[in-house]
C-alpha cells in the first residue's frame, strides 16, 4: 500500500533526517521519498506530535505457547506486541516442552506466519531446560534460533555452560543467561535490604547476581564467547560488566523496564502484581541501572512479558508467582522513568537498533529505497493503562490503572499499516 507519513519527527541517531520534521512516501513497502513536504492524494497517517523511529524491538518476552496457551499463545502474544509498538520481538523458550529442538522452533516460526510482527526465538542451552546435557543447538540455529538461552532457569552446570559456550562459538552463536546463584537466592521474595528486613520477607542478596556474573564472565573470557546477560538489577553486577567490555570481551546485557521505574519500596503493600525476578531493588540499584544505560553498558531495554493466570498471582504474596506481562506498557513505563534523565534518541535506540545488533540482526534503516520498518509514536502523550484494552490473554500487571507517559500510534511493516490503538 501507499501511504505518506505527514509531519512526523524522525528519531534516527543515523539519519541525515535526525530530529527534524519530515514527511515520508512510502511505495511498495518501501520508502521512496523523505522531504519536508510531500503532496500526495492517497493515504495519510498524521497525528499530533508524532514522530517516527525505527521499528521497535523487544529482546525478551515469554508467549508460553506451547503448552501455556491459557496464558499467553504465539497470536495474542503478537497482538500485544503490536498494541505495544514493537515490529520485532525475541521469545524464551520457556514453554511446555521448552523450545529445545529443530522441530519446535519451527513450530513456533510457522504459527506467527502473516504477522506483520516478526517474531524470533530462541532455542534453549541445555535439554528440556534441565541443565544436564546441551541441546540441539546447531540444529536450532539452521531451523532459525537468533540465540540460546535456559530462561531465568539459573544453570548451575558451569561445566555444561563452558561446553555450550564453546560450541556455540563455531558458528557464531549467542548464549544469553540470567545470572542469579540458586543457592542464595532460595526462597527468595523480594530484594534483600532494609525494606525486606521492616516486611518480615526472605530476600534475594545482590550478591546472589553478582556471583553469577563474574562466574559467567570468566567462562566467556576462558572460551572467548559471545555472551549476553539479562535482567540485570545491580551495580555490583554493572560494574563487573562495564569493566570486561573495557578489556574487550564480547559482552552485553539489558534490563527490564519496571526495574527502571520501579524500586522494593513500592512493594509496602505487598503487591503481588510488583513481584518480579529479578526482584525490585533499592533506589540505589535503580539509579546505577539509569547510569549503565547513560554510559552504554547497558544495550537493551525489555519487556519481559511474563503471563500468568488471575491464580498464580492473587494469592499471598509468597507464594505468587514472579512475572507480570510487559509488552503493551513497555515504552510509557520506560519513558515515564527516563525522559528525564537520557535523550529521546537513547532511549529509542535501547529498543530498536541496539536489540537488533545483540542479536546479530539486520538494522532497519530510515533513508530512500529502504524498506520501511517503522513505529509512529507520541513520545509525550499521558495515558493509563486499561485492562479492557488489553491484547495479552493474562493481565497481571502492576500498571493498570496507572498514568504513563508516551504511545506508540501505529507500526509499519511488511508493506502494511497497522493502528496500535485498537
Amino acid at each position: 500500500m501507499d501511504l505518506l507519513i505527514k509531519s512526523a519527527v524522525v528519531v534516527n541517531s543515523g539519519s541525515p533526517h535526525h530530529m527534524k520534521k519530515r514527511d515520508i512516501l512510502i511505495r511498495k513497502g518501501k520508502i521512496e521519498k523523505i522531504a519536508a513536504r510531500i503532496e500526495h492524494k492517497g493515504e495519510v497517517f498524521k497525528a499530533s506530535n508524532l514522530h517516527v523511529s525505527i521499528g521497535w524491538f523487544d529482546m525478551r518476552a515469554n508467549f508460553c505457547d506451547p503448552g501455556n496457551e491459557h496464558r499467553e499463545d504465539i497470536c495474542t502474544g503478537l497482538q500485544a506486541a503490536r498494541k505495544g509498538g514493537f515490529t520485532g520481538v525475541c521469545i524464551v523458550p520457556e514453554t511446555s516442552p521448552p523450545l529445545c529442538t529443530k522441530s519446535h522452533i519451527d513450530y513456533v516460526r510457522n504459527r506467527s506466519k502473516g504477522s506483520c510482527v516478526e517474531l524470533y526465538p530462541c532455542g534453549t542451552v541445555s535439554a528440556n531446560r534441565e541443565g544436564k546435557q546441551m541441546a540441539e543447538l546447531f540444529d536450532m540455529r539452521s531451523s532459525g534460533a537468533v540465540a540460546f538461552t535456559d530462561g531465568k532457569r539459573p544453570m548451575a552446570n558451569a561445566a555444561l555452560l563452558s561446553t555450550a559456550m564453546l560450541y556455540a562459538r563455531n558458528f557464531n552463536g549467542l548464549i544469553i543467561t540470567f545470572p542469579l546463584e540458586p543457592s542464595l537466592s532460595n526462597k527468595g521474595q523480594m530484594h534483600e535490604g532494609d525494606m525486606s528486613t521492616q516486611l518480615g520477607m526472605k530476600g534475594i542478596p545482590a550478591l546472589a547476581e553478582e556471583l553469577m556474573v563474574a562466574r559467567d564472565l570468566k567462562l566467556c573470557a576462558y572460551n572467548e564467547a559471545r555472551v549476553h546477560f539479562t535482567g540485570i538489577s545491580t551495580e555490583g553486577a554493572l560494574s563487573l560488566i562495564r569493566e570486561a567490555r573495557k578489556n574487550g570481551l564480547n559482552v552485553s546485557c539489558d534490563v527490564y523496564a519496571h526495574n527502571l521505574l520501579l524500586s522494593d519500596n513500592d512493594l509496602k503493600d505487598f503487591d503481588q502484581q510488583k513481584k518480579v525476578l529479578p526482584p525490585l531493588r533499592d533506589e540505589s540499584h535503580r539509579k546505577a541501572l539509569i547510569k549503565g544505560l547513560k554510559d552504554g553498558t547497558i544495550s537493551a531495554i525489555c519487556s519481559d512479558h511474563s503471563p500468568y493466570e488471575v491464580e498464580r498471582k492473587n494469592v499471598e504474596f509468597e507464594h505468587a508467582a514472579f512475572g507480570i506481562i510487559g509488552l503493551e506498557s513497555a515504552f510509557g513505563v520506560l519513558n515515564k522513568a527516563l525522559h528525564k534523565a537520557l535523550p529521546l534518541e537513547t532511549i529509542i535506540e535501547k529498543i530498536s537498533s541496539s536489540p537488533r545488533e545483540v542479536l546479530g540482526l539486520p538494522v532497519p534503516e530510515i533513508t530512500e529505497g529502504a524498506s520501511a520498518n517503522l513505529t509512529l509514536f507520541d513520545p509525550d502523550a499521558e495515558w493509563v493503562l486499561d485492562k479492557s484494552e488489553l491484547r495479552s490473554k493474562s493481565a497481571n500487571t502492576p500498571f493498570l490503572g496507572e498514568s504513563l507517559r508516551g504511545r506508540a500510534l501505529a507500526i509499519y511493516n511488511d508493506g502494511r499499516l497497522d493502528p496500535c490503538q485498537r
